[in-house]
């Protein structure tokens, strides 16, 4: 029997790998605002959780507090579209699982909605020292102050129309490792298909920036010959530029991978870098001339989200 489809509330999905105290406290505080959302699902790709942390999960699942889903393979997208596919809610929201939410999350992200007409809806995410910027900034930063339309997301904190997202292929698989990016191009996609995407400041959360575990996991981006971190950045742009865009982008991003502060005190990591970089952008070539790896629909109502079905 396919479950109920709850078509006012918010279902709200944490992707989770490599955290433990961090994790079971942002999964309380979600749990205890006001209003909740509808269900917490908790997709878990972290292969062994410390005792505690392990304990206070499996007593929440028990509970009925949350619906925790464990998988074998980490992947932030393809969690995602687990946590997608078993949504009950029409809004879908996705959060970090290291973070502290803001008092009227939930209702913000509703009201963004279905008050103001958006099918995708950017919450503020403050940084760790950072406080809300008055206005609408330019450039545009999402501690800003002020609600606009804009372009983009932050994965730590959007949401999406379900039947926008399947209808659309859901989170591109292709995005590896640090999967940065994802989110610009899932909302290149939307708008594409005649959505708009609200930036709501009053759907506000702090980024608590936990120093391990999530895309903390393959290393310092500034420190690491491995493309974990840079083949997400080249994927996007090669899915969603222009043939004659696209070069001036990559030539760009390589630019900007060493003119940081960190490698004018250290130049010695230049090169490093840029071997890095230079991985990640034939990764992506390979990963785009592949094609997008997206969600096939599944029936109605289904919540077979084990595994994410994916189509080349």
């Amino acid at each position: 029997m396919s479950p109920t489809r709850d078509n006012d509330g918010v279902s709200a999905v944490i992707v989770t790998y490599g955290r433990d105290r961090v994790l079971v406290e942002t999964v309380r505080r979600v749990l205890e605002l006001d209003p909740p959302p509808s269900e917490l699902l908790v997709v878990d790709q972290t292969p062994r959780h410390a005792l505690e942390a392990e304990r206070e999960l499996e007593d929440l699942a028990a509970a009925g507090a949350i619906d925790w889903v464990r998988l074998p393979r980490p992947s932030i997208p393809a969690a995602m579209n687990v946590g997608l596919r078993r949504a009950r809610s029409e809004i879908v929201l996705f959060l970090d699982d290291d973070l502290i939410p803001g008092a009227g999350l939930i209702a913000a992200h509703r009201d963004a909605h279905w008050r103001a007409g958006a099918s995708v809806v950017a919450g503020q995410v403050l940084q760790p020292g950072e406080e809300p910027m008055p206005g609408t900034p330019t450039p545009f930063r999402f501690n800003a102050a002020g609600r606009t339309w804009v372009t983009e997301a932050v994965g730590a904190n959007f949401s999406i129309r379900r039947d926008l997202a399947l209808r659309i292929g859901g989170i591109d698989e292709n995005f590896v490792r640090a999967a940065y990016g994802y989110e610009a191009e899932l909302c290149a996609r939307a708008i594409a298909a005649g959505a708009r995407v609200l930036f709501e400041p009053g759907a506000t959360v702090r980024h608590l920036r936990a120093p391990s575990g999530g895309t903390r996991s393959y290393g310092s981006h500034l420190r690491t010959i491995r493309p974990g971190h840079s083949v997400g950045a080249f994927y996007r742009i090669l899915r969603t530029s222009s043939p004659a865009a696209a070069p001036a982008k990559i030539a760009g991003r390589l630019a900007r991978s060493v003119r940081t502060r960190h490698h004018l005190r250290h130049p010695w990591w230049i090169p490093v870098t840029l071997v890095a970089e230079t991985l990640g952008l034939l990764w992506a070539v390979g990963l785009a001339a592949r094609g997008p790896r997206l969600l096939t629909l599944a029936p109605a109502g289904s919540r077979d989200g084990a595994r994410a079905e994916a189509a080349s």
